[in-house]
């Protein structure tokens, strides 16, 4: 049932079709397409874009999870979505949530009204922090500082709609980018070399999902730790449980969106743990961005160069996969400098810069 928001503008919750090219996907495919737009007018980059097909995975839910999806419509047409996510970690008291409206449409009063919406879907789910991950139009205007003292974002639109409507700014994300060349693949041959020096006692196991029956176990704690290692500011971070079965529908989720994700893991040799990791992924389109996506390496073998080692053996084994791939692309927070510290040796440059922002329900 729609729900009035101002004149003309409506918000519609989405029954997600069962297949993107479903005769009754119609809304869904426009979704996608506006969501498409959304992110390409406001960071001027195509690297988020995603086709129907591999967007309908990412919006189902999942045991982990419940998603919420609606269009926010204008005079009958989409200019927008709203997403919000429900974690069901034991003691949750957060949920994520989106507002995304194409920037024509922005200073109507829309995304003011779309907001008691989330309000009362994460109430009725007992939860009393809303956060949202927000990418702004970088700008040479006054600036918002973080309050981990590491990182900023534009005093824009967009930041005082947040700040008006009772959030803070938490953390700054920084977009950073590796352009695949030559002379950066002979430059982190240098570094992988340098970085196997410094880790005797542990070597390189590689896999392009699904993972090895024998790796499903080490890499799920991997990734459980995701939740509970990396720098959070002041955020509430639920401790994420992952599981050999999650694993396993992660990369179904993978397969169902044509994407291509190489995991590179550092192994303790004398006790088998895998001790760090890093995915690199891609769509269907070999050619398009290739995106760095989780990267950790446990605290109990922190000290070993294997955020180096992992990294550069990843990005030396992508050629093989992803030749035609033009770059990398990764987030990582502004205070996570061991991360970053790589990331600029390497030859990453920074392009933009997110905030993630929460709201403590009264």
């Amino acid at each position: 049932m729609a729900i009035d928001l101002i004149a003309g503008a409506t918000l519609h919750p989405l029954v997600l079709p069962a297949q993107a090219d479903a005769a009754d996907a119609g809304e869904f495919r426009e979704l996608a397409r506006i969501r498409n737009l959304v992110y390409r007018e406001i960071t001027g980059r195509d690297e988020q874009g995603l086709s129907p097909a591999e967007l309908l995975p990412l919006l189902r839910s999942r045991r982990e999870r419940t998603t919420h999806v609606w269009t926010v419509q204008l005079d009958g047409e989409v200019v927008g979505r709203t997403v919000v996510d429900i974690p069901h970690d034991e003691g949750s008291r957060i949920v994520h949530a989106a507002i995304e409206l194409l920037p024509s449409v922005w200073g109507r009063g829309i995304g003011t009204a779309v907001l008691p919406q989330i309000e009362a879907v994460a109430r009725e789910h007992g939860r009393s922090v809303i956060q949202s991950w927000v990418e702004q139009q970088d700008s040479d205007g006054p600036r918002l500082e973080a309050p981990t003292g590491f990182g900023s974002v534009p005093q824009d639109h967009v930041a005082r709609f947040l700040q008006t409507n009772g959030f803070t700014l938490e953390q700054v994300y920084r977009v950073s980018r590796l352009e695949l060349t030559d002379e950066i693949r002979a430059h982190v041959q240098r570094l992988l070399d340098e970085a196997q020096a410094a880790a005797s006692g542990y070597r390189v196991v590689q896999w392009a999902m699904p993972a090895p029956a024998d790796r499903l176990e080490g890499y799920a704690w991997l990734k459980s730790r995701m939740s509970t290692d990396a720098p959070a500011a002041d955020l509430e971070v639920d401790e994420e449980t992952w599981d050999a079965q999650r694993v396993i529908e992660m990369e179904q989720r993978v397969a169902q969106m044509g994407r291509t994700i190489l995991v590179v893991a550092a192994e303790h040799i004398s006790t088998g743990e895998l001790s760090a990791f890093t995915e690199l992924g891609i769509g269907p389109d070999r050619s398009a961005t290739t995106h760095q996506e989780d990267t950790l390496v446990l605290a109990s073998h922190r000290g070993h160069r294997l955020g180096m080692l992992v990294k550069c053996a990843a990005l030396l084994a992508w050629e093989r996969i992803a030749p035609e791939s033009p770059h990398v692309i990764t987030y990582n927070a502004e205070e996570n400098r061991p991360m970053l510290s790589i990331n600029e040796a390497m030859g990453f440059h920074a392009i933009a810069y997110e905030g993630v922002w929460k709201k403590e329900l009264k």
